[in-house]
């Protein structure tokens, strides 16, 4: 793959804190090579501004493998950027060319203030799981593997929904900054499989409940979440999410 050089303009949203009304500054960032990250253009550029004396752009990483999800920027109008089924960690410069203008933001959604720049708040994520996103009965020792049989196909749809890594994006894209991708993940992950059954009536209830306590929106079925999801989720979980949560309504009557 051919590499390259290439100047860019960055605008970048700079807020000092979550009470801070914030606005874009501009950098030009020159010598950028096509083989760096996202996240590495910005270390570059944030150790320019250190040795100028002035305030790093924060944001978000950890694993830089695609894997932590912490890395959400809104690039351009799009969660983590232009590639598809991708994390911003994991978005290299040659998606850009030579005198391109680049715009990041951090998510905007009530439920995700911002704390600084390009860091919000996604705490409210961690709160809807400790709501019921577990399994708590007591299994006793631990089993062979083969012991609880499961159909492959649930096998692999539950596998599927815990590669979720909540990094929010279906909450950046969504018109309502609704949690329902994220939800519906985490509840059909646990539902699809017999370990989950025992507590599948009280994880939608508590779940659905603290989700809308969080202030996160209604979805409206419009499937921007699942187009800019970096693992891929299916929108098809939020219809048996409705399920899972109207089943367990039913029976709580």
């Amino acid at each position: 793959m051919e590499h390259y050089n290439m100047n860019l303009t960055l605008k970048v949203w700079r807020q000092k804190s979550r009470n801070d009304a914030g606005g874009f500054e501009t950098y030009d960032v020159k010598d950028v090579s096509s083989e760096m990250s996202f996240l590495e253009m910005i270390d570059v550029l944030n150790e320019r501004l250190i040795a100028e004396g002035k305030d790093p752009i924060a944001f978000d990483h950890d694993c830089r493998e695609g894997i932590c999800g912490m890395c959400s920027m809104y690039i351009d109008g799009r969660p983590h950027g232009p590639w598809h089924a991708n994390t911003t960690c994991q978005l290299h410069m040659r998606a850009y060319k030579d005198g391109d203008t680049i715009t990041v933001e951090p998510w905007r959604a009530k439920a995700f203030p911002v704390v600084k720049d390009l860091v919000v708040d996604r705490t409210a994520f961690d709160r809807i799981v400790q709501a019921g996103g577990y399994i708590s009965v007591n299994t006793g020792n631990a089993q062979d593997a083969n012991n609880i049989l499961i159909p492959k196909d649930k096998a692999d749809l539950s596998f599927a929904n815990a590669a979720c890594i909540g990094c929010g994006a279906c909450v950046a894209a969504c018109k309502n900054s609704s949690a329902m991708l994220f939800l519906s993940a985490k509840v059909s992950h646990l539902a699809l499989l017999p370990q989950g059954d025992p507590e599948r009536k009280s994880r939608a209830l508590n779940m659905v409940a603290q989700m809308d306590k969080e202030g996160f929106g209604a979805c409206t079925n419009t499937g921007a979440c699942e187009a800019v999801c970096p693992k891929e989720i299916s929108i098809t979980n939020i219809a048996r999410l409705n399920f899972e949560y109207q089943r367990a309504g039913y029976s709580a009557e």
